[in-house]
């Protein structure tokens, strides 16, 4: 915990005019500190007035203010107490991009993925009621948030628990990407709607000359009059809350008033904040889809720092998806809000009548995808690996048991850096492992990964669902070659890449081939490929444990179910007598930094690998000297055999 005095006790007691200069204070903080240090830019200069209008009414120290993500919670961060650390943001050992309980006090509630933030506050609120406990209970989530189930089944319970929660709803239109489904449609027409305009004027008015008492009156005169006249309701008053807004986001006075008000009512309410996502700063402003999340940029012009010929496995899906579905009319592509993070951007401008952004639902997409094979479709839902955790009863109940052949394009396995424990794909081997019928497969190269998806999706039949998984990485190639270069594969037998002098093999998978192939060069080691995981390629691996004393498996994902498990696993069952050992990721949650230096720390990258093998030559070379000791002595069980 940190012992900086939180920047919010002081700014209660500031006038409006010193609080439009701290605003212009901590826009340019932050345009400073992500720019450099790559992070959430557009989505955090949104919520600056917010924040402050916020902790001027509600109290951090008394009150539990919840934030639904990290997306937009640096205001908070400088606010309590981290002003001083903020220019460490996402870096080793700094403060994180997200909500995080060890960091903060005021971070109450962890968060990394939105749609926890109602739920998680639900909850505080009935833990407090139970030791009759009063404190005010607010949560701040953005219009994203709203398609998530969660968020949902907490607003519908509301009622039910007799809640008084304050629900801060701030509606840029975004999430991402651009919202999509019924409630954005709906948020947009209150936004826009005359009456609700001219009705957040009285409101704004009311509050500032009519008693507590009046202004009760008027809330029931919108609640059960105007707006059912105009309208016919909303989707927040038929969950039970008071709904309030739309208000400016960028105007401190007028949520304050708004805020005050509330805060002395036992009843939930929500109040509807209107924010423009990039706020401040012109590029932002006008492309915030590109500067949600920002890699290294020129502050003042927003444009990259670092160029060069490298290309992202996510464009390389992007360009293959839309090659192949010229080739394939059946071919489908879902996305769950991220058809820019995943690749799919110019497959949605190609093919609009055969993409699908069903909102941050991955729960819905996974079904709606196993809906789609039933009848003959092939769909591709592209989305990141610690996204597709949340849908795991749907893998197994509506996609495995089935033997519904869906493809999964599973962006962002292993670590992913700045953003840290909450987005690192490190269980996606272990929790999909465990499911009967489903296969799992990982590219060594960019080639591969075209490779994977022109056989499966062009000349494989499949007879169940198949993930790929790819690490947020990028290398050296020619989108074009590649595409070009395009061949059926394989898909289930590994690749023997080089035929060593000794009996120690590395078997890899995915993003750990490369290093480990240097690594076996160097060496003279026996190499594998294993591009599939599950089914393991047994022919092969009982060559291989027939010609090798020591077996090393690698992956990036965590050992505990891992691959190097079912290897192990296997090897028990035929009785091998030799050694395996299995790098992954320990029983921990990885912490935040760039990719490399956690990988290093992990021992996943070149000399993590080459440290290993020193060790197990030298167990090896033991080994050896005690056998041909016994040998000579004759008394060894060699000599028996």
């Amino acid at each position: 915990m940190n012992r900086e005095e939180p920047l919010f006790r002081k700014v209660k007691n500031y006038s409006y005019q010193e609080l439009k200069i701290l605003v212009g204070e901590i826009r340019d903080y932050i345009k400073t500190v992500v720019s450099k240090n790559t992070g959430h830019l557009s989505s955090n200069l949104g919520t600056v007035e917010l924040t402050i209008a916020l902790y001027r009414v509600f109290d951090p120290d008394e009150d539990i203010i919840i934030w639904d993500t990290g997306h937009q919670a640096y205001t908070h961060k400088i606010l309590t107490g981290r002003y001083g650390r903020f220019n460490t943001l996402r870096q080793r050992k700094g403060i994180s991009g997200f909500l995080r309980r060890e960091e903060s006090v005021y971070d109450v509630f962890g968060a990394g993925h939105v749609g926890t933030g109602i739920p998680a506050a639900l909850g505080i609120e009935k833990a407090l009621s139970m030791v009759n406990e009063k404190r005010n209970v607010v949560v701040v989530i953005g219009d994203g948030a709203l398609t998530s189930g969660m968020s949902l089944e907490a607003l519908n319970q509301l009622k039910q628990l007799n809640s008084r929660l304050k629900i801060i709803l701030n509606d840029n239109g975004m999430s991402i990407s651009k919202n999509v489904g019924s409630l954005s449609m709906t948020l947009t027409d209150l936004r826009l709607n005359p009456v609700y305009r001219e009705i957040k004027e009285d409101i704004k008015g009311t509050l500032e000359s009519m008693r507590m008492k009046k202004l009760e009156k008027l809330l029931s005169r919108i609640k059960d009059g105007i707006k059912h006249t105009f309208l016919g309701g909303n989707v927040f008053e038929d969950f039970g809350l008071n709904y309030l807004g739309p208000v400016d986001g960028h105007n401190i006075k007028e949520m304050e008033a708004i805020f005050k008000t509330i805060k002395e009512f036992d009843e939930p309410f929500i109040v509807h904040v209107t924010t423009q996502k990039g706020k401040g700063l012109e590029y932002a402003e006008k492309d915030p889809t590109k500067f949600h999340s920002v890699s290294k940029i020129d502050p003042e012009t927003g444009e990259r720092l670092y160029t060069d010929s490298l290309i992202s496995y996510s464009k390389v899906f992007g360009k293959v998806i839309i090659e192949l579905a010229k080739k394939d009319t059946r071919i489908v592509a879902i996305t769950a809000a991220m058809p820019d993070g995943t690749g799919l951007s110019e497959f949605a401008k190609k093919y609009p009548g055969r993409f699908y952004d069903l909102g941050i639902t991955e729960q819905l997409c996974v079904t709606f995808a196993g809906g789609m094979a039933v009848k003959g479709t092939k769909p591709v839902f592209a989305v990141y690996s610690t996204f597709l955790q949340r849908a795991f009863d749907q893998l197994i109940h509506d996609i495995a048991l089935q033997k519904l052949p869906v493809v999964f394009a599973v962006d962002r396995a292993g670590i992913v850096g700045h953003d840290g424990p909450t987005h690192n794909g490190i269980f996606d081997i272990a929790y999909l492992n465990m499911i009967p019928n489903m296969k799992i497969l990982a590219p060594s190269s960019l080639q591969e990964l075209a490779n994977m998806f022109y056989t499966l999706l062009l000349h494989e039949e499949l007879d169940g669902p198949v993930v790929v998984r790819y690490p947020r990485q990028s290398e050296y190639g020619i989108l074009s070659e590649i595409i070009d270069n395009m061949s059926q594969i394989d898909l289930w037998k590994w690749e023997k890449l080089i035929k060593g002098k000794t009996r120690i093999a590395i078997l890899a998978t995915g993003s750990m081939v490369q290093p480990a192939r240097d690594v076996a060069a160097k060496y003279g080691l026996n190499m594998y490929n294993c591009r599939s995981i599950k089914p393991l390629d047994t022919t092969t691996f009982d060559a291989i444990m027939k010609e090798n004393d020591i077996i090393l498996s690698i992956e990036e994902g965590v050992r505990i179910g891992g691959f190097g498990s079912s290897l192990l696993l296997y090897a028990s069952s035929k009785r091998y007598s030799g050694k395996i050992h299995v790098m992954g990721i320990d029983d921990i949650f990885s912490e935040h930094g760039t990719r490399a230096e956690i990988l290093k720390e992990l021992g996943l990258e070149y000399g993590g690998i080459e440290s290993t093998i020193k060790k197990l030559r030298g167990e090896l070379n033991a080994y050896n000297d005690r056998v041909r000791k016994d040998r000579n002595n004759l008394t060894g069980y060699q000599l028996d055999r």
